[in-house]
């Protein structure tokens, strides 16, 4: 009975010995997972700046001055990265632009799966209300996903389409935003709302209401003149707006319609572009 014992007692040593060999493996291919490479942007992306360096670019995901009131995921440096033909679009209205006085200002452009993934988590935090009192004074924020202003997908991550505004020449300084400064609604009178150097559109960017509508009946005079403007230049240069968001433009046709990227927006997505 006691050499069984001993014997059984050996076996079950030598089984636990070969498991723990087998379990080798598994246990480091996290720090291998871990070690993959970002991906990187197609060869067809560019840095607007490389296109038209006289594009102003306020990127507002790369600052905590926005809906979700911290820098986004995935905006790891404040650059506007679009697809080429994009990026030439911008060029040529800005060019008609310049000869008017005023210059085209991007808030946002590509904006890569794991930002929208991180908006998608501020909406279902209903507890985070932090930056309701500027971009959604008027909306409850459990309706976010079903209003339209909130989704698991975003036409930015393929590309072609960036937020935008005007700015009349001399462009002033914008004064930078102070995290837990008082928040005005982005629909008060200019001279109220956080200041901007853009024209007066007659709501912030980013506001959550039905006044951000780019022919909103309510929006009148010089306001309604600047978005007409925003809109007509950039159409005659191949960009098409989203009627709910007077700073949202595609350009058309999209070199990549069907596919959502998740590279970061950084210099080194780009390494190696002329």
């Amino acid at each position: 009975m006691t050499r069984l014992s001993t014997a059984l007692r050996g076996l079950v040593t030598t089984f636990a010995a070969l498991l723990a060999a087998t379990a080798l493996p598994a246990a480091a291919a996290p720090a291998t997972a871990q070690a993959r490479p970002e991906p990187r942007a197609p060869e067809d992306f560019v840095a607007l700046r490389s296109v038209d360096p006289t594009i102003i670019e306020e990127m507002r995901y790369a600052t905590a001055h926005n809906f979700v009131g911290e820098r986004v995921d995935g905006y790891r440096q404040p650059l506007c990265i679009l697809t080429r033909p994009a990026a030439e679009a911008l060029h040529r209205a800005q060019t008609r632009l310049l000869s008017q006085g005023y210059s085209l200002k991007v808030y946002d452009c590509y904006r890569p799966q794991r930002a929208v993934d991180h908006f998608v988590r501020w909406a279902e935090d209903l507890d985070d209300q932090d930056m309701k009192a500027e971009f959604y004074p008027e909306v409850d924020k459990t309706r976010l996903f079903a209003d339209g202003y909130i989704a698991e997908k975003s036409g930015h991550s393929r590309g072609s389409t960036m937020d935008l505004t005007l700015v009349r020449l001399p462009a002033r300084p914008t004064r930078p935003y102070h995290p837990g400064q008082p928040l005005v609604p982005c629909f008060a009178p200019q001279s109220e709302r956080f200041p901007d150097n853009s024209v007066d559109m007659g709501t912030g960017y980013d506001c959550f209401d039905t006044r951000s509508h780019t022919l909103d009946p309510r929006v009148q005079g010089a306001q309604r003149a600047n978005r007409l403007l925003l809109k007509g230049t950039l159409e005659e240069a191949g960009l098409v707006n989203l009627p709910e968001e007077w700073w949202h433009f595609t350009y058309k046709p999209e070199p990549h319609p069907d596919t959502y990227f998740d590279f970061p927006v950084s210099a080194e997505s780009l390494a190696g572009r002329r």
